[in-house]
């Protein structure tokens, strides 16, 4: 039976939530969400320090893998996007970043016209609740709360700020304002306690609504076409089929790996891949799948010489206590990611933007939670931001329910090896500033064994993670290769959208959700046809002398 909706959404995460509240403001006008997962009450999803949790479990993510990476000694990497309410903004790390104004300014010369900074940035502010004030660049009226968890009360989080400044890097009190580059405190979307995911920001206040539906367990096979108009999309929920037309659109929000699998389940991508999978071609699209990007980042370890670090809260009569405290007061260590100070730099003169970033975390850890030796530690998280690798998404055959495969191609550009490389050195320099003296102990990962180039391209090929940013795969723009327009409609079909991250024309320089949320936020007004937000003049501040230093001149 086919029931009739104006909106359908699929994917009901961190850009499906925002058009779920965005467009069922207009009570005239019905939506419908669909989303494979469930529930997101789950404290392991809530509590913000159990992120490594939902992260890593099948009912609440999609493990999603790579095919082995050519230029990774062959290795296969992890790759968990959400599957549930909020979707990836219900298992990620929290942590807030716009990326760089330039980021935007790339994505318009790359053909996304209108979404430079100067576009983008008021749909930042209409998202951002921003603890500390309301100025050009922040504000506190928006539904998605932002701050900087327990304020940095772990002294090793300003010892690493002032090692930033001591290695001669600006300080900067908002990255996310008129300048990015710089050390200082990390922000987080976490709401008195709780994960400030997209399902607790948007999808809650409006599920109540009668003009909103929202499915849940509800696995979608494809977008329905006719003519190359698409009509409606099939789904399936508790092992029957079923169909939903459309009155005005069909929105794609099933994120990177997601939206360009179903589009190709769909009949719409490149043919030859379509005709491998054993999928009709309707619409030889050939960007679909293609232009995958992704962080990469590792883990720079030290051995802390004080004992005031969270390896030491890592027994279970420990990690009770802060549930504890976290079940009745939400407050404490369960109440933060433990990201909570950062730094952004460029890796050589002559680039105006940051392209290395730091999150500092007051342990020595995995994500998924391990300690790899006895005592205290700490660690930077590194990741060289700006990869001129490229990979692709593709489907393997026509049940969505086979993973499609993903190869991200990481470090084959040989800039990236260049890039990552340079940070291994940059980081030791900070580090070895005097701030961290009283807490620097031995270094244990690298190792101080990892000097040479090719000493340190070896451990790089090992030592590198996903950051989980992927993104890009839909590219926004308007020539061949683009699947969408700037108004984010399917190049080529009637009726059909993709707003989320795979959209993206460049990966930004920093964590995805920010942007995925506001990219979502000014798509709500595009589909809406109504007025958009005044372009900001809010200045971009670049570091004096970019083109002839690799930090500030003093």
């Amino acid at each position: 039976m086919s029931e009739q909706f104006d909106y359908i959404i699929v994917g009901a995460g961190s850009a499906g939530c925002v058009l779920a509240n965005r467009l069922t403001e207009d009570a005239t006008v019905s939506v419908l969400l669909l989303e494979y997962g469930g529930s997101d009450q789950s404290l392991f999803i809530q509590m913000p320090t159990a992120l490594s949790i939902p992260m890593n479990t099948e009912k609440f993510a999609w493990q999603f893998h790579s095919e082995k990476e050519p230029f990774l000694d062959q290795r296969q990497m992890h790759c968990p996007r959400g599957k549930v309410l909020g979707g990836s903004s219900s298992i990620n790390g929290m942590v807030y970043v716009r990326g760089h104004a330039m980021d935007f300014e790339e994505w318009e010369q790359s053909g996304a016209t209108d979404w430079g900074y100067r576009h983008c940035l008021p749909y930042f502010r209409k998202a951002d609740n921003w603890k500390f004030g309301s100025d050009a660049y922040r504000s506190q009226d928006g539904p998605l709360s932002v701050n900087n968890g327990n304020e940095m009360r772990n002294p090793l989080y300003k010892a690493f700020i002032q090692s930033g400044e001591q290695a001669g890097y600006d300080v900067t009190p908002d990255y996310n304002g008129a300048r990015q580059e710089g050390f200082g405190p990390m922000h987080m979307t976490v709401k008195d306690g709780v994960r400030w995911s997209a399902a607790n920001a948007y999808l809650k206040p409006a599920k109540s609504r009668p003009n909103l539906k929202v499915v849940t367990r509800a696995l979608t096979h494809k977008v329905i076409l006719e003519n190359r108009i698409a009509t409606g999309v099939e789904y399936s929920c508790n092992g029957v089929i079923k169909r939903a037309s459309v009155q005005r659109e069909v929105i794609l929000s099933a994120g990177s790996i997601g939206s360009p699998h179903l589009l190709q389940l769909s009949g719409i991508g490149p043919g030859n891949v379509l005709q491998e999978a054993g999928i009709g071609v309707l619409h030889d699209l050939p960007g679909v799948g293609e232009n995958l990007q992704d962080h990469l980042e590792y883990y720079f370890q030290y051995r802390c010489k004080k004992p005031i670090t969270l390896n030491g809260k890592l027994d279970l009569w420990n990690k009770f206590l802060i549930g504890a405290r976290w079940q009745f007061f939400k407050s404490g260590l369960g109440a933060t990611n433990h990201f909570e100070s950062c730094g952004f730099i460029r890796s050589k003169k002559g680039i105006a933007a940051p392209d290395i970033q730091y999150h500092f975390l007051p342990a020595a850890v995995r994500y998924d939670g391990r300690s790899a030796f006895k005592g205290h530690g700490f660690q930077l998280h590194v990741g060289h931001n700006k990869p001129k690798s490229r990979g692709r998404v593709r489907a393997l055959s026509s049940n969505p329910l086979d993973k499609p495969s993903i190869l991200f191609n990481y470090l084959a550009s040989p800039d990236d090896v260049a890039g990552f490389r340079k940070t291994v050195h940059l980081s030791r320099e900070i580090i070895a500033q005097p701030a961290m003296d009283e807490y620097r102990g031995e270094e244990i990962q690298p190792g101080i064994d990892v000097r040479s180039d090719e000493e340190i391209d070896a451990w790089i090929r090992q030592g590198v993670e996903s950051a989980y940013h992927p993104s890009c795969s839909c590219r926004m723009g308007t020539d061949d290769m683009a699947v969408v327009d700037p108004q984010t409609r399917v190049h080529g079909i009637e009726k059909l959208r993709v707003v989320d991250s795979s959209i993206f024309p460049v990966i930004t320089n920093g964590n995805l959700n920010s942007p995925t949320i506001m990219t979502a936020e000014r798509a709500a007004d595009l589909i809406k046809g109504k007025g958009m937000l005044a372009p900001s003049e809010a200045e971009v501040l670049l570091a004096d002398q970019w083109q002839h230093s690799q930090r500030p001149p003093r």
